[in-house]
């Protein structure tokens, strides 16, 4: 059975798949606050691993790149239920309920919410309006995103500014910025607006330190490291070229070979 994502309005999105998969998209532009409803989601975010275990909540900051691995439980099927909480969204509420937030946020950019009983039950209503052919009006969609604010200011009032920062991200060292995130499979816009830039600002500074344009760049460093963990860790293609942004596997063994001139199997032979 194929995997089933559906988004409901602007607001709501459901994943059900019995069978592991990657998620696609490797870029939060929004707020998402998600509920683990069987299976487990293991996510990768800076360097570092969270899971996402059946019947815990995930609060996730917008403008980060986060991968994803959903994996059912047994036979039971993976399910994930989340609700986005847009700029849009938040900035309409804030002035609805005079809220004023001068404070830049500065933690934690993934926040694992404890048991709270509210918040399951909410999440039990929503999915009462997931099935097919059944339609959620913008107002009811926006009346249930500002019940979701409403329980995460109840639940932990610490969370106004995480909500209600809408400042752009700070300006990074763009050479720093971009060892550490070029294995992901993002449009170059999203690059230039984590580090910080315009896309302008963003190519300028780029060839500036690189001499070159940012998508050769990011082509080359990833070959560069498919190549390393094949020979030097022998570590087999289709395990790896999904990490390393490749979307797959016949495009990254066709760029391996116009770049080093032999197969990656070649390459893995040379080692024997």
């Amino acid at each position: 059975m194929k995997p089933v994502i559906q988004l409901f309005g602007e607001s709501f999105l459901y994943s059900c798949s019995f069978a592991q998969t990657h998620a696609y998209e490797q870029f939060v532009p929004e707020h998402v606050l998600a509920y683990q409803i069987s299976g487990q989601t293991q996510i990768y975010h800076q360097q570092q691993e969270m899971i996402l275990e059946e019947g815990q909540i995930l609060l996730a900051r917008k403008n980060q790149f986060a991968k994803s691995i959903k994996i059912p439980a047994g036979e039971k099927a993976y399910q994930c239920v989340s609700v986005l909480l847009t700029k849009y969204q938040l900035q309409q509420f804030a002035l609805d309920n005079v809220i004023s937030c001068e404070e830049r946020y500065q933690g934690r950019k993934n926040i694992l919410l404890g048991p709270d009983t509210m918040l399951k039950d909410y999440f039990l209503s929503i999915l009462s309006y997931i099935e097919p052919g059944k339609s959620v009006s913008r107002k009811l969609a926006s009346v249930k995103v500002d019940e979701a604010i409403l329980l995460l200011l109840a639940i932990r009032p610490d969370l106004k500014s995480f909500l209600f920062d809408f400042s752009d991200p700070y300006k990074q060292d763009l050479e720093e910025f971009m060892l550490k995130n070029f294995h992901h499979n993002a449009p170059i816009k999203h690059f230039a607006k984590l580090s910080g830039r315009s896309l302008t600002g963003f190519k300028r500074d780029f060839a500036e330190i690189f001499n070159t344009s940012p998508g050769i760049w990011l082509k080359n460093r990833r070959l560069s490291e498919a190549y390393y963990l094949i020979k030097k860790k022998g570590l087999k293609p289709r395990d790896i070229y999904l990490d390393l942004g490749f979307e797959n596997l016949s495009n990254f063994y066709t760029s391996f070979k116009k770049k080093y001139g032999h197969t990656p199997a070649e390459i893995k032979l040379q080692n024997k």
